[in-house]
């Protein structure tokens, strides 16, 4: 198992239909994570004025920026996505860590935000959110 600080670029994604059909996506350069949690709050009597709480839920959104490639699998897939709506907007979605491990979420909703728009000169851009759409499938690095 690999230790040690990395170059962001060790993390690597995939996209399809599924696992089976899923390819890395050209041309993307930076990507965020947001942990969306659901977190219930109470206050009791017995705690004198002190706040309980108990974490209730989990989302993660990652956000993806790079550049429109057209003809790469991967990128045409996301891009195909843009004019979809409901289950047809779901995608399977593979996420490989540095250390090797991965996760993989078998629906998520794909939110593209931008295909193409820019400015005159600049590389047309894509720019899209993944987001869990139930638990997703963590497998450890072997």
């Amino acid at each position: 198992m690999k230790t040690g600080v990395y170059p962001c670029y060790e993390n690597q994604f995939e996209i399809g239909a599924s696992a089976e059909t899923a390819t890395p996506i050209a041309d993307m350069e930076t990507f965020g994570v947001s942990f969306d949690n659901g977190v219930e709050e109470w206050t009791p009597y017995d705690t004198e004025g002190w706040v309980r709480r108990l974490m209730t839920g989990k989302g993660i959104t990652i956000s993806v920026n790079g550049k429109r490639n057209i003809g790469d699998t991967g990128n045409d897939y996301v891009d195909g996505l843009k004019m979809k709506n409901g289950r047809n907007a779901e995608a399977y979605f593979g996420w490989t860590f540095p250390d090797g491990s991965k996760i993989a979420f078998e629906n998520a909703v794909i939110n593209v935000k931008n295909s193409g728009a820019g400015d005159s000169t600049g590389v047309g851009p894509l720019e899209y959110d993944v987001m869990s759409n139930g638990k997703p499938i963590y497998t450890p690095a072997a």
